[in-house]
């Protein structure tokens, strides 16, 4: 594992930075369990509970398009005709929203803080990083137009400027790894140089692959502190090269990562 010299940080969003979206896939999935067994199969909702969490869970962190294209191939799979991706992205969104409304109008009236909404420590994470001289880019799966208002509700979008990259309406323009490769060119940095924190099994593989270095943040999203089992072991297949709960310890994480005395 690399350490001591690093110039860029990638972070995800949903999960590593906010909790505003906790919950979502008890959103995503029993929806898709929902189009599914409209079709008539023959698969009980448990089995068809385990198959579409299976698939999520192994495109999470991607956009959420590719979650709603897989669904369609599902559909598709079983002899049914599936509806037009975008419907179900909506249908999804709706959802969401309507999961996450009161969390959202609770931080723009100041009825709840920011902190309550983030993880554990981030702040101080990102202010010690970027007192480093460090340049950090934030990159999510969620909807450009959603990462940027709930960055900004949660007081970080100075952090990052206008390095805040999302999903896009045209998909195929979009991906945490076009992220990373214009980062590299821009920059004329070298893979690595690119420090990465994320909870999905995506942003893990692409900082790797690169040949970065990955933390992962294996955060438990609902009681807010500890290790998220699940999350644990699926970033240390992704290949993360750490694994934290939140960033209760990030300077002694900070310097171990960054002091180039210690390497």
């Amino acid at each position: 594992m690399r350490r001591g010299d690093f110039q860029t940080v990638l972070f995800d969003f949903d999960g590593t930075i906010s909790l505003i979206r906790q919950g979502w896939r008890e959103i995503m999935i029993p929806m898709m369990v929902e189009i599914i067994a409209d079709i008539g199969t023959d698969e009980s909702t448990d089995e068809l509970s385990e198959k579409v969490a299976d698939f999520v869970d192994l495109l999470t962190g991607q956009q959420t398009i590719y979650q709603i294209l897989r669904l369609c191939e599902e559909v598709r799979q079983r002899g049914g005709r599936p509806r037009d991706p975008l419907v179900y992205k909506t249908l999804y969104h709706d959802r969401l929203l309507t999961h996450i409304d009161d969390r959202i109008s609770k931080l723009e009236s100041g009825e709840a803080q920011p902190h309550e909404w983030m993880v554990t420590g981030i702040v101080d994470l990102l202010q010690n990083l970027q007192g480093l001289g460090l340049q950090l880019v934030l990159a999510s799966g969620t909807d450009i137009q959603y990462v940027k208002r709930e960055a900004e509700l949660l007081g970080v979008t100075s952090f990052f400027g206008d390095s805040i990259f999302g999903a896009l309406d045209e998909y195929k323009d979009f991906s945490k790894a076009m992220v990373i490769q214009n980062i590299l060119k821009r920059r004329q940095i070298r893979g690595e140089s690119l420090l990465g924190f994320g909870d999905g099994y995506v942003e893990i593989e692409n900082v790797k692959s690169v040949g970065g270095t990955a933390v992962g943040v294996a955060s438990d999203e609902e009681r807010r502190e500890g290790v998220d089992a699940w999350k644990r072991d699926r970033l240390l297949q992704a290949g993360a090269d750490i694994i934290i709960p939140e960033y209760t310890e990030q300077a002694s994480l900070v310097s171990f990562l960054i002091d180039a005395s210690a390497a």
